[in-house]
């Protein structure tokens, strides 16, 4: 038996929230990263996301970006290790505040966008943001990409770890993603994505765009709820990853297991 985690970010509007894509994706997946506000989200939004994940049985992570709204979080931004710590903690607390008002508790921290891949090559930076997440709470998950600084800085600091893939983005030799200014970055074929993700799961191993297979731990797996045809992926990525004896649950219920 193959257990993953199935995980995708959320709240990621302002203002007015009109739950819709949401509300939908939030039935196929087992952890849900809220957005805290710096790259997207407000505080209603945060409230309103916590409920409907709670609603669902989704379990709920933190979602803590740059602060950078009109990029999205995208854009890599030159900080220092103590604004990566205090941003972090800062974010963190805010959803976390939500969420125990709510009646629920936080699963996992997953940083979003270019604070995630900056984490993934930069010690500095994923120490700090390890650290912070000890600090607030060291019973939290970290997640980070397969691989990376952040899983090492994770561990090193105590805390439990979930390796994350992609559904959706393609990969490159050394293990990272493909940039999103590069035209191959995106992986927009629903049978292709989920071929990808069947074999990062049961074979351990992902072809990178220079055609040579790398190793990969899969843990959790990303999908994105901001495409298009996000709710028809997650209905797709659901039915065939458990049609393929691989068995959906939260990171929490399962981390330490190993795939056989």
């Amino acid at each position: 038996m193959y257990i993953v985690d199935l995980n995708c970010d959320m709240g990621e509007s302002f203002g007015s929230y009109k739950i819709g894509r949401d509300e939908e994706i939030m039935k196929y997946v087992t952890s849900a990263n809220i957005a805290c506000g710096f790259h997207a989200g407000d505080p209603s939004i945060m409230k309103k996301t916590v409920r409907l994940a709670i609603e669902n049985g989704v379990r709920i992570g933190a979602h803590p970006g740059l602060p950078d709204l009109s990029g999205f979080g995208r854009r890599p931004m030159e900080i220092s290790s103590e604004e990566a710590y205090d941003m972090v903690i800062y974010q963190i607390g805010a959803l976390k505040g939500f969420v125990e008002a709510e009646g629920g508790t936080l699963q996992h921290v997953k940083p979003h966008g270019a604070l995630f891949n900056m984490a993934a090559k930069q010690r500095p930076l994923a120490n700090a943001i390890a650290k912070a997440v000890y600090d607030l709470d060291p019973s939290l998950v970290l997640f980070g990409l397969a691989g990376s600084q952040l899983i090492e800085a994770g561990q090193q600091h105590g805390l439990k770890t979930a390796s994350e893939v992609f559904s959706d983005r393609t990969y490159q030799e050394d293990g990272s993603l493909t940039s999103r200014r590069e035209p191959n970055a995106l992986i927009t074929d629903h049978e292709q994505a989920v071929h990808q993700v069947i074999r990062m799961v049961k074979e351990k191993k992902v072809t990178a765009v220079q055609n040579v297979d790398i190793d990969i731990n899969a843990q959790t797996i990303c999908i994105h709820g901001d495409g298009e045809r996000a709710v028809d992926f997650a209905k797709y990525i659901t039915h065939a990853l458990k049609s393929s004896n691989i068995e959906l649950r939260s990171i929490g219920e399962f981390i330490g297991h190993k795939n056989i």
